[in-house]
């Protein structure tokens, strides 16, 4: 952007030749009166991970908020940051706006590539790259290569980079600097880890809780009734060190509780009100967190995602963390899914190997094995799908919705099904003829 380029590739416009013939007199105030602080700048659509993708609402405030976002990781004027988002969400509107904040030049690529993701960066001497869901873990599946580590990145910056291949990533590719960080299009507050603490995503003192003009929080969730705990003053209450909880940011006035372009009804699901006082209100992010003593932050589950099996909670993304540290799955999608006569939710993980590995018997005593030694016998998957690729949003997360619908019937599923068979001590396979025996088995 602005790079002095003039004629840009076929395809493409060219922003400088934009530029030149804008035009020079100063733009009448009457294009923007009754403009204000709060007039919405652009919306953006929701990843739809768990829903359907929803219109969020970016008033200008928050516009002028995301134009300084990439600074926390030291862009200067002459960085070069690359980012292979599509540019109506929210991850790559952050690296743009800061972008043209500062000056500096943005590089885009019309798909992703893992396996040209670092020749890209060499090639245009990248300095600064934005990563989001599950990218890292494509680029590490990638083959190792003698230039892995030769570029000119200085900071990576993004949000989903889970504890499990943190610093994998960051000794693979020698990246000097990662910032994570929190937050949501249509959410009221956004948390930062610059310091590098491995799989934070942000810190909250009771100092930094109180710079926000509302106020964060961590707060006692109550799994059984799936809404946040109070207390016999029908208040909520923070959690302790190491407890998740659900994480709440106070709302601002001005913002009148509108967060999504549409029905007044689909924002106040967001809202949580009276949470410590008559009268507040708080932004529900439906994200659960837990805080170690440092004060510093760490995701741990969609609310819509943690499920219940046998009386205990399930965390997928902590099953997910466990499957994945085996060196042959290259990634594990979590879910829960309902079983005839039981209560709650039994797991289910879909399963994406290295390449040229496969899901032989040795392999699936393997994961029975992992899993029994790692999880308790609540939180072992009971099912397993074999996918070729991991169903993922155009920004990289994980989707789980037509999973969940789909559950392990093999009369509908073309994937390869196992169960875990306590008799065998292994995943078995699941098909039409083992199906109904699989039912009436001890599960």
């Amino acid at each position: 952007m602005g790079t002095g380029i003039g004629e840009a590739p076929v395809g493409y416009q060219s922003w400088d030749q934009l530029m030149l013939s804008a035009p020079h007199a100063e733009i009448s105030r009457t294009m923007r009166s009754g403009m204000n602080l709060l007039t919405p700048c652009c919306y953006i659509y929701t990843s739809g991970t768990t829903g359907l993708p929803k219109p969020a609402i970016i008033n200008q405030t928050k516009a002028l908020g995301m134009s300084k976002f990439l600074y926390l990781g030291g862009l200067e004027h002459d960085d070069i940051v690359y980012t292979v988002t599509p540019l109506y969400h929210s991850a790559a509107i952050l690296a743009l706006f800061t972008t043209m904040d500062c000056g500096s030049t943005m590089l885009l690529r019309t798909k992703f590539s893992a396996h040209h993701y670092f020749e890209d960066c060499r090639r245009h001497n990248v300095t600064v790259i934005q990563y989001i869901g599950e990218l890292c873990r494509y680029l590490l599946a990638v083959p190792e290569h003698p230039k892995d580590k030769v570029h000119k990145i200085k900071v990576a910056v993004g949000n989903g980079l889970r504890k499990d291949i943190w610093e994998k990533f960051k000794d693979r590719f020698n990246i000097p600097q990662i910032v994570e960080f929190f937050g949501a299009s249509e959410g009221t507050a956004a948390t930062f880890n610059v310091n590098g603490r491995v799989g934070a995503c942000g810190r909250l003192s009771p100092l930094l809780s109180k710079l926000h003009p509302s106020g964060m929080a961590i707060i006692k969730y109550d799994r059984l009734k799936d809404a946040p705990y109070r207390d016999k003053n029908n208040r909520c209450l923070p959690v302790e060190f190491g407890e998740p909880g659900l994480f709440i940011a106070g709302i601002p006035e001005f913002y009148k509780d509108k967060f999504y372009k549409g029905p007044q009804e689909v924002n106040e699901k967001k809202v949580l009100r009276n949470v410590f006082k008559d009268g507040d209100s708080f932004f529900n992010f439906g994200d659960l967190m837990y805080m170690d003593k440092d004060y510093f932050i760490y995701f741990q589950d969609r609310v819509g995602d943690t499920f219940r099996w046998k009386g205990e909670n399930v965390s997928t993304n902590e099953v997910a963390n466990i499957l994945t540290s085996m060196d042959f799955i290259h990634d594990a999608n979590v879910y829960g899914v309902t079983v005839p006569g039981h209560d709650g939710r039994a797991g289910m993980a879909a399963l994406h190997l290295n390449e040229r590995e496969k899901l032989t018997k040795e392999r699936l005593k393997q994961i029975y094995d992992h899993s029994s030694e790692n999880l308790p016998s609540y939180a072992r998957p009971l099912f397993l799908r074999l996918e070729e690729q991991t169903r993922v949003t155009v920004t990289f997360k994980q989707h789980k919705v037509d999973l969940v619908k789909e559950g392990y019937d093999p009369s509908i599923i073309s994937d390869p099904l196992y169960y875990l068979s306590n008799d065998a001590k292994t995943y078995v396979p699941l098909d039409a003829s083992s199906f109904g025996s699989m039912l009436k088995s001890r599960l």
